[in-house]
């Protein structure tokens, strides 16, 4: 059976439309001829939206029990045995109540798809993946249902459902989205114009990300190898030369010129392993494209033009930009440099040779491998100038039993060994010797330099030219191999470099210890300029005593303009300047990690005080006029003298004016003892108290709503030490968030238990509970699980009462209910005269 089709309406934010679009889909193919059912569609109680449902077959949901609750869920089960060509399922990143067989609705999709239902869904933005973290910060409000963005990226077809942050709030304002009661709370928080405008772009880059993935399908689908020029895409090609900023900042201008145009810097390593960049460099210009909104890449090849262009093509890139030859100009005369050879193969590719500082000022000079040690060179030599009389004494005493081709031989096998000892000149002198005392001593006419036969002329050439052909072999077999072993060397040391970052490893001392152990140094010191033309001044610095300048180090490795690693202890060569500068743009990035950190924390005490003063807004704007409107309403109509009120109406509309009144006092007084808690400015009178007198005292407070409550407290439990007041309010919050979110008809159970040198107060709900991923933000000032309930407080209740019975020296501790449901406990010390 073919697989479905999944097509997904994606928004920006709720209320934009995605759910009345499906529907709309959904009546149109009805309308052909299709056979389309309605899964599960969340209509909200909006007018249009339930119209938009009427003429739809729609499947019964699922009636789910949990925790003595009942929720209603997709029934998949229902949907696979109606078998329709399409069904319309709503809000694709919903998590199912535990015990509907899975965890995730897209879940149940993917079963639907698989049996070959088509399916069209609805998701918002914020609920994918990769985009939480980033929602998140925008808002200010954590999204716990995600949806994996491969999902989505999946589906056949997925089509944007828009609308401008100003109509959204125009939908919300006409009550066309929430209840009358929450446009307010709404407007001033999540619908603000900034998120709504920043929840929009983040919807447009995704689907166009969607978009450019399948053009890159299709054009490989098709074997499209040219370039389309759907949109501008700039590629830079960076060699880690000085040269690199000016690259980066001309081709961002080219950039500039053109709406939307992508920006990527592409750096290629050689296969071997054997670059000329420089790691700080590279790691400065990758900075500075990322900065810029560009991004960076790296690729393996050995030809630089091929490598360049096959990735330029595989971007899709219609520019490139590359910097003039830094090679002299009799060099390029030699060879054709990589701009030349990339223009000449670009094709439909737009190159842009840029000019800079660099240019044909000549390429560094490669640093030469020193050869074998000097020890080993001075043995070679030694053995060429004496070993070669000792092989002709010993050759010339048995000549009579051997002839010139083995004489040869013995001669060639010197040679080898020569160079495997001192490399290619000892063995050269040895081929050279070698070939004079066979023709003087070996070859007829002997003892003269003269050779008779022309075989042996032969044989005597061919020995030179092996001779040094062999011991050119040798000697780049050797080099390679001193290569490689110092490669091994560098490797295992950037490894584990690498392996501190991926740990997280960015403190600054590690680090510069890690360099001053490898290299063997007396003392690394990170030094810094604060303005040009200042003092240098001692950022980080380990071992002994730290250099207060560049010129105070046997070795400075320049990092930027005012950042500077200096090295005391011995002057490192030349080949170890690669590893010195990953281990100086390693620390560059733990410098600038530090400061980050450092500013973030600053910035953190700012973004909850700006997070409280958002919600309190909120409060004050919504949680406050609620009960003052009531009680303004009652007491207007007990003023009024148009109507006649008899007794019972004056009665209840001054009930009602109280139980506002109270509500508003409640609230008042949650919101300033929450700020004198900010502060550290709650004052608190401990002393000696019985749970069995303030726990009526509390349920007395409640009001009628505390009949539901059990309560088992012990009258022989030790006093505890506690403020009566804030006590009081801790219960009060405690119980009246059990009864709020506690099943009706079955009572909340206040139970008290002395342990050790502590009593247990626990209330206990046979509620939904609260997922142990939430226990902490619960206890967060203006918060509500699920935002349920969300006319009824300000979501200060269980924030407050933790902090004031933290303040009291105590705990307050959520658990699971045995059999479902939530039992907070509070935990406070005896007093040591009750003990």
């Amino acid at each position: 059976m073919a697989r479905g089709r999944l097509r997904i309406y994606l928004g920006a934010a709720p209320g934009v439309g995605k759910t009345y679009a499906m529907l709309g889909e959904g009546r149109r193919r009805a309308q052909r001829g299709t056979d389309v059912v309605v899964g599960l569609v969340e209509c909200h109680d909006r007018a249009r939206t339930l119209a938009r449902l009427e003429g739809l077959e729609v499947i019964p949901r699922r009636v789910v029990t949990y925790r003595g609750a009942e929720f209603t869920e997709l029934d998949t089960d229902a949907v696979l045995a109606r078998a329709p060509q399409v069904a319309l399922i709503d809000e694709l990143a919903h998590t199912n109540v535990p015990g509907s067989g899975t965890e995730k609705r897209w879940q149940d999709v993917e079963r639907l798809l698989e049996a070959g239902i088509d399916v069209v869904s609805t998701v918002n933005v914020q609920h994918l993946e990769s985009m939480n973290d980033v929602v998140e910060k925008i808002t200010g409000i954590p999204q716990r249902e995600t949806i994996p963005d491969e999902v989505v990226r999946r589906a056949d077809q997925v089509e944007l459902v828009d609308m401008s942050p100003e109509a959204l709030r125009r939908r919300m304002a006409h009550g066309n989205i929430y209840a009358a009661e929450k446009v307010d709370a709404a407007l001033s928080n999540y619908f603000r114009v900034g998120n709504l405008t920043a929840l929009r772009e983040l919807a447009l880059l995704w689907v166009a990300g969607k978009v450019d993935d399948q053009l890159a399908r299709y054009r490989d689908d098709h074997g499209i190898a040219g370039t389309w020029e759907a949109r501008e895409r700039i590629v830079i090609a960076l060699t880690g030369g000085p040269e690199g900023a000016a690259l980066i900042r001309r081709a961002t201008r080219i950039a500039a010129r053109s709406k939307g145009a992508d920006l990527l810097a592409v750096h290629v390593t050689r296969s071997d392993g054997l670059s000329g960049s420089r790691p700080v460099q590279l790691a400065r210009q990758r900075e500075i494209v990322e900065n810029l909104g560009g991004s960076y890449h790296q690729v393996v090849g050995d030809d630089v033009p091929s490598a360049l262009l096959e990735f330029a093509r595989a971007v899709n890139a219609t520019q490139l930009v590359l910097g003039v030859s830094r090679r002299g100009r009799f060099a390029q005369m030699l060879r054709p440099g990589v701009g030349v050879t990339t223009t000449a193969m670009s094709g439909s590719i737009d190159v842009h040779m840029v000019t800079h500082e660099q240019a044909h000022k000549g390429q560094r000079r490669p640093v030469r491998d020193p050869g074998p040690p000097t020890r080993r060179r001075a043995g070679a030599w030694a053995l060429a100038v004496l070993g070669l009389p000792l092989l002709t004494f010993l050759l010339f005493q048995a000549r009579t039993g051997l002839t010139l081709p083995s004489d040869i031989l013995f001669y060639l096998a010197a040679v080898v060994g020569i160079a495997l000892v001192g490399g290619l000149w000892p063995a050269m002198f040895t081929a050279v010797g070698g070939f004079l005392l066979l023709n003087y001593y070996f070859t007829p006419p002997v003892h003269r330099f003269t050779i008779a036969e022309p075989e042996n002329m032969i044989a005597l050439v061919v020995f030179v030219l092996v001779g040094v052909g062999v011991s050119a072999v040798v000697d780049r077999a050797a080099k390679r191999s001193r290569e490689a072993l110092r490669l091994h060397a560098d490797s295992e040391v950037l490894f584990g470099l690498a392996g501190n970052v991926l740990r997280g490893e960015h403190a600054m001392g590690s680090l510069l210890g890690r360099l001053r152990e490898t290299f063997g140094l007396v003392s690394v010191t990170l030094l810094e300029r604060p303005e040009a033309g200042s003092g240098w001044r001692i950022v980080a610095t380990v071992g002994g005593r730290p250099c207060t300048g560049p010129e105070d180090g046997d070795t400075e490795i320049p990092i930027a303009e005012d950042l500077v690693l200096a090295l005391r202890g011995r002057t490192l060569a030349a080949s170890d300047r690669r590893i010195l500068e990953a281990f100086a743009a390693q620390a560059a990035g733990a410098l600038r990690h530090q400061r980050l950190a450092a500013e973030a924390e600053k910035a953190r005490p700012l973004e909850a005080a700006d997070r409280m003063r958002t919600a309190l807004l909120s409060a004050v704007s919504h949680d406050l006029r609620t009960p003052l409107a009531s009680a303004k309403a009652a007491v207007d109509s007990l003023h009024s003298s148009e109507i006649d009120w008899t007794d019972e109406d004056r009665a209840e509309l001054v009930d009602t004016a109280a139980q506002s009144l109270n509500r508003l006092d409640r609230l008042v007084a949650n919101l300033l003892d929450m700020s004198r808690l900010q502060v550290g400015a709650l004052g608190i009178t401990a002393r000696p108290l019985a749970l069995d007198e303030v726990v009526p005292r509390a349920l007395d407070e409640i009001g009628p709503a505390a009949r539901g409550v059990s309560v088992q407290v012990p009258h022989d439990l030790p006093a505890v030490d506690a403020d009566p007041a804030l006590l009081e309010r801790v219960l009060v919050n405690v119980v009246s968030n059990a009864l709020r979110y506690g099943p009706p008809g079955l009572p909340v159970l206040v139970t008290a238990s002395a342990h050790r040198d502590r009593v247990e107060l626990r209330v206990v709900d046979r509620g939904p509970g609260i997922p142990l991923a939430d226990r902490d933000r619960v206890f967060l000032p203006f918060q509500r699980l699920d935002d349920r309930d969300n006319h009824t407080g300000a979501g200060l209740g269980l924030a407050l009462a933790r902090g004031l019975t933290e303040a009291m020296g105590g705990e307050l501790v959520p658990e699971d209910t045995p059999g479902g449901g939530l039992t907070m406990t509070v935990s406070l010390r005896i007093h040591p005269g009750t003990r």
